[in-house]
Order: structure tokens, then C-alpha cells, then sequence
């Protein structure tokens, strides 16, 4: 039997701020070597190849810096600075990688820098203020917060949920009532891609584990996403846990 983990520790961000602005100073540096290196060929081509060359990198440079400042501004003060839309996709989509790279070589384990890179997302997608009506957002769930035991399969319908309350289906499904919000249940990314495929929402809470939350935030880009990691008593994948005020503050936040 898989031995029991403690609850998840509350993600912080400013792990993943930190290994970005690293990341970001080691890109510049490279930028620079790319450029230092073969200046003197250049020049032998042509004598105005060099500053060109250099303006081009010194843009680029300028471009990674002036990302992550924003990035760290808008994490920091909980606002929508300048562009976070699309900052969100250059570090979902190209920083990420990078970052769990550098941070495996430093000895930080995938899953301390994927609980930091969601709680970054979370807070970007939270500065942009959206407001988002009930009928538009969708509580995306893992089968695994259903007791393993449990007769009643609520993979695809929870509305079979009896309501026992022995495991967090229940106060998850009440929490949708209460919110008149639509609520899946899903066993696999497959079907989680094609539950939010059919409903079309404009905003997603999810619940998973750290890989499938990471996954999930960046195949679901450019809609938003707020990740809520779920707590796992008896291990991965059987008979989670999730704390259903989080969720229910998620939505207080986002809801018109």
C-alpha cells in the first residue's frame, strides 16, 4: 500500500518568481555570447554587421527583462500591469520547461516548482479582474476525490452523488448548486479536453494533483485557469482530498 502523504503545503510563488528572474539573467547572458562570439567574423563580412547583430540581441535582452519585471510587478501587487495575458502564455508555454530544468539542477523537485508555477498562474489570472458569469465557468474535479469504495460511479453525472458526505463530492456538488455553476467529474486529461471541448466555458477552477494541473493550465491556454492542488492522505490517485473553501474563494473572486 502506497505509504500516506501529509495535506499539500500552501504553494508559494515567489519560488517560481525567483528561478524566472534566474532564468532570465541566465538567457541574457547567453544572448550576449551568442552575440560576443562571433562579432569579429561579422565584422570581417561586413564592418556595421556587429551593431546590427547587437541591437537585435540588445532588444531581445531588453524584452526578457522587461517581461520578468512585469511579471514579478503584477504577481507582487495582485494587478494587471501591462500584457499579463499573453506574459502568461510566454511562461507557460516557453519559460516553464526552462525553469524546472534549472530548478532540477539545483536539486528543487519538479513538484515544489509545479505547486509555485500554480500559484503564480493563479495569481495572474486573478489580476486580470475578471468577472465571469456562473453559467460560464466550470468545476473541473479528478474521479479520485470519490471514495474508491463508493457504489455510485459520479464520472460524468455528479447530480448521482446520494450526498453521504463520507468523502468532498458532496460539498463540491453543494457548492455548485449554491453557485448554479456546472461541475464534471473526469478521469483522465482526455476526457477533461473534451468535457471543456463540449461546454465551452469562459473560466475554469480545477483540481488536481501538481503534473495534471501544470498539463492542464497549459493545454487549456489562453482561457484561464485557477489550479486548487488536492491533498492525498493514501497517495496519488486514491481517495484525494480537496478543501472546498478553496474552491468556494476562488469563486467568490471571479463570479458577476
Amino acid at each position: 500500500m502506497t505509504d500516506p502523504q501529509k495535506p499539500a503545503a500552501t504553494p508559494r510563488k515567489r519560488l517560481f518568481v525567483a528561478l524566472m528572474g534566474v532564468t532570465c539573467l541566465l538567457i541574457v547572458g547567453v544572448i550576449y555570447l551568442l552575440w560576443w562570439v562571433p562579432t569579429r567574423g561579422l565584422a570581417n563580412i561586413h564592418p556595421d554587421l556587429p551593431r546590427i547583430v547587437g541591437l537585435v540581441f540588445g532588444i531581445l535582452s531588453g524584452a526578457a527583462l522587461l517581461g520578468t519585471i512585469l511579471l514579478v510587478l503584477t504577481t507582487a501587487l495582485g494587478k494587471d500591469i501591462l500584457f499579463t495575458r499573453f506574459m502568461r502564455g510566454v511562461v507557460i508555454r516557453f519559460l516553464l520547461p526552462v525553469i524546472e530544468f534549472f530548478g532540477n539542477a539545483l536539486g528543487i523537485s519538479k513538484d515544489t516548482i509545479r505547486q509555485s508555477f500554480i500559484a503564480m498562474n493563479n495569481s495572474l489570472v486573478q489580476s486580470q479582474r475578471l468577472l465571469v458569469q456562473a453559467d460560464r465557468v466550470l468545476i473541473l474535479l479528478p474521479h479520485c476525490l470519490q471514495l474508491f469504495d463508493c457504489e455510485i460511479k459520479v464520472t460524468g453525472a455528479i447530480n448521482k452523488c446520494i450526498r453521504c458526505g463520507r468523502c468532498d463530492i458532496k460539498g463540491l456538488a453543494e457548492l455548485a448548486e449554491k453557485y448554479r455553476i456546472d461541475i464534471s467529474v473526469a478521469t483522465g486529461g482526455t476526457l477533461a479536453r473534451k468535457v471543456i471541448i463540449e461546454k465551452r466555458p469562459k473560466l475554469v477552477v480545477a483540481v488536481a494533483c501538481e503534473r495534471d494541473l501544470t498539463s492542464g493550465i497549459k493545454d487549456c491556454y489562453p482561457l484561464p485557469v485557477i489550479g486548487i492542488l488536492n491533498d492525498r492522505p493514501f497517495g496519488p490517485c486514491f481517495n484525494t482530498r480537496v478543501e472546498v473553501e478553496k474552491i468556494d474563494q476562488a469563486l467568490r473572486m471571479v463570479l458577476a
